[in-house]
């Protein structure tokens, strides 16, 4: 920690800034409806006054959200506006949409994304900006961290209790509980970006997380039990966890994730994740193309399609279908 007790790495500050799900739900919720009042979010996402009042706090502390004041019968009012570091993550929940859409059961299916340049219904495909190479996997990666990185940089301490929306699986929209165990759980985020460091055994999560082996048992177990993570025996030297092909597709996510928080967060020296594309040896840079015409995504040229979407406050722009991430 730092002397002002803030995590010195930008992927820990961004994980106290974004790993909670009602923070995630409410940025979601900015980008594909535009949902920008109070009473919106809370019709939404079913959450309390109280819980929603204190998330928006924090992420107007946060520079995720701008109050900006605006009349309504005749009472003066406040809604809150995306900054432009919060507009930087469409590429971050655009890669947890692509992830759970490929991945995840879900009892109702996932708006399609429609790329404006070709008109097709895409997906995105991450690439390296350094080379233009796409697509790029986890496998033709291979991560580094700064000589002053450790894990107590990234395992940042809640500000709240980990918390199940019963309702989620109702809701077409908002991500499932099982996306929630990996990103709305501060020790299950940090276990995920570790085996993208190629941490394997047990007691090296424990030594690096410095986490209890109580919670580091349960959520390898549950990764198990969500194919994540697999369980090996190697051969009398105990076992290793390795991510299965739905855990590397976790990738872009993670990504993203990196490459946002670093340019976002000022970090003490060599604190820094660093994703090294391998074709190319240099940095990687990510950024996502359309599948169907291979040009580069940007956010002003994508929309997701929401008009089979039933929605509380669907509106008749909505019934329409497009919304797009401006």
């Amino acid at each position: 920690m730092g002397k002002a007790g803030k995590p010195r790495g930008g992927v820990g500050q961004a994980l106290l800034a974004l790993g909670d799900q009602w923070s995630l739900l409410i940025l979601q919720r900015a980008f594909l409806k535009h949902t920008r009042r109070f009473a919106e979010w809370r019709e939404e996402l079913a959450v309390s006054e109280s819980v929603l009042a204190g998330r928006l706090k924090e992420m107007v502390a946060g520079k995720l959200l701008a109050p900006s004041p605006y009349r309504a019968e005749g009472r003066g009012r406040t809604e809150y506006l995306l900054t432009e570091q919060a507009q930087e993550l469409w590429t971050f929940l655009t890669a947890i949409w692509s992830w759970e859409r490929r991945w995840v059961e879900r009892p109702h299916k996932l708006p399609d994304m429609v790329h404006e340049r070709c008109h097709a219904r895409t997906d995105a495909e991450l690439g390296c900006g350094a080379c233009g190479k796409a697509p790029v996997t986890a496998r033709d990666t291979f991560t580094e961290r700064g000589a002053a990185n450790t894990f107590s940089d990234i395992a940042v301490h809640r500000l709240h209790r980990r918390t199940v929306r019963e309702n989620a699986p109702r809701n077409p929209l908002s991500y499932l509980p099982e996306t929630m165990e990996i990103l709305g759980d501060r020790w299950s985020t940090v276990i995920l970006a570790a085996a993208f460091l190629r941490m394997r055994r047990f007691a090296d999560f424990q030594n690096e997380l410095g986490v209890a082996p109580s919670i580091l048992s349960n959520r390898l177990r549950r990764f198990c039990e969500l194919g994540v993570l697999t369980r090996h025996n190697v051969g009398g030297r105990g076992h290793e966890y390795r991510l299965t092909d739905k855990g590397l597709a976790f990738f872009p996510v993670f990504a993203f994730l990196v490459d946002w928080a670093q340019r976002w967060y000022t970090a003490e020296p060599e604190t820094e994740i660093i994703i090294m594309h391998t074709a190319c040896g240099k940095p990687m840079t990510p950024f996502f193309r359309c599948r169907h015409c291979h040009e580069p995504l940007v956010r002003q040229e994508i929309h997701f399609d929401l008009s089979a979407i039933a929605s509380p406050i669907a509106n008749t722009e909505d019934r329409a279908g497009a919304r797009s991430l401006r």
